[in-house]
């Protein structure tokens, strides 16, 4: 067995500490003792952006912001589903993560960063929204193990009724805000409601139809049409 070998560590801001590891051709991203992700196993997150991208109707300029770079999975698969006239924000809040995509996760990221659609930004999502009105035609959150604080408490807001309300007035009418989680977590799904959204829960599996079974969320702000697969 390969042994694994730590490549960096790098401070959250107002969190822990994550921890960049690499095995043969395998990497993992680890918040102390907990595996926040694992190249091996990218079926959801690739999930999320399909099933999010699903749901865009055919818009022909669609502006999408997804919440945690990690190891691209997620960008990559929306970008192999959008049309060129798309617009990808990519908001991650430690920029060790993305010097990580441009240096030792180079391979898995495959150039999808110097993409002409693609826009990086080092900031704290939450800020992000915050500040946007009826921006985005989807809002894509994997920046956590599920709808709670995990990798820093101030991340609690996102999920909260008041970063809900934020959410659904970032989206475009028929927008759609997908939640990725390790887990189901039923309050989460009736504080979508009450925040105003029409609610799906889906779940999938963690590797490409193996593994353990993820959650996503499809929250859609109603007053326009939202395509269904």
């Amino acid at each position: 067995m390969i042994p694994w070998t730590l490549i960096d560590i790098a401070t959250v801001p107002g969190g822990g500490e994550l921890r960049l590891k690499r095995r043969g051709g395998e990497f993992s991203i680890m918040l102390g003792p907990i595996e926040l992700m694992n190249s091996r196993l990218s079926g959801s997150e690739e999930g999320l952006a399909r099933l999010a991208c699903e749901r865009l109707d055919g818009r022909p300029t669609p502006r999408i912001l997804i919440g945690g770079l990690g190891m691209g999975f997620t960008l990559r698969a929306a970008l192999a589903l959008l049309g060129k006239d798309a617009a990808v924000e990519v908001v991650e809040l430690v920029p060790a993560v993305v010097a990580w995509a441009r240096g030792p996760m180079a391979e898995l990221f495959a150039g999808c960063l110097d993409d002409a659609r693609v826009t990086i930004r080092e900031e704290d999502v939450g800020r992000v929204i915050a500040t946007a009105s009826s921006a985005y035609d989807a809002i894509l959150l994997d920046v956590d193990n599920g709808p709670d604080g995990l990798s820093r408490p101030e991340n609690d807001g996102l999920y909260d009724a008041a970063g809900l309300q934020a959410a659904r007035a970032a989206l475009r009418p028929g927008g759609v805000l997908a939640v990725w989680s390790s887990a189901p977590d039923r309050a989460f799904t009736q504080r979508l409601r009450r925040a105003g959204f029409e609610v799906e829960e889906v779940g999938i599996r963690a590797g490409r139809g193996r593994g353990a079974r993820h959650t996503i969320w499809l929250a859609t702000r109603p007053g326009g049409r939202a395509a269904r697969p």
